[in-house]
């Protein structure tokens, strides 16, 4: 009897597990990847890393690559700074080196630290707009840039106060 309810306890796990992997919402979305880089344990640092088309990007941590992710996004996707006098402007892109000294095109980059703090950008991809500036809440997603450069503003007001 105790083996019949031991195996039926494990099976439940294993079943659970496997649904939880093959659920939609546990997928890395632009929304969700400053929690996926700050879940990585043991990390003083963890980078999303595309070059050239963005058709592959790598999870890097502590200089060291992690895995590869595949169609997560293309060469649409573009970074804006925010700058509180002239709004939102277009970030520069990365400058990278190969092993063999060769400067490769950076499509896109982020990065978070041990602390959960990561690039203060906010990113265009597919109609929508990802303010990844936020520390103690999820990553806000705007229908426009008007939305986010709105949002900017009321939180200026709330800080003025």
């Amino acid at each position: 009897m105790i083996v019949i309810m031991i195996i039926g306890v494990v099976y439940t796990l294993a079943i659970t597990n496997f649904t939880k992997l093959s659920d939609d919402s546990s997928k890395l979305t632009l929304s969700n990847l400053k929690e996926y880089l700050t879940r990585i344990p043991h990390a003083k640092s963890a980078k999303l890393f595309c070059l050239d088309d963005c058709s592959e990007c790598d999870v890097i941590v502590d200089g060291e690559k992690l895995e590869t992710i595949e169609d997560f996004l293309d060469e649409s996707v573009l970074v804006y700074h925010y700058n509180f006098s002239y709004g939102f402007m277009e970030a520069q892109k990365e400058v990278y080196f190969n092993s063999d000294d060769v400067e490769e095109d950076v499509c896109f980059s982020y990065e978070v630290d041990k602390n959960g703090v990561g690039n203060q950008v906010l990113i265009e991809f597919k109609e929508k707009f990802y303010d990844m500036s936020t520390y103690l809440s999820k990553t806000a997603v705007y229908n426009s840039m008007q939305d986010a450069v709105e949002a900017r503003k009321i939180l200026a007001r709330e800080v003025k106060r």
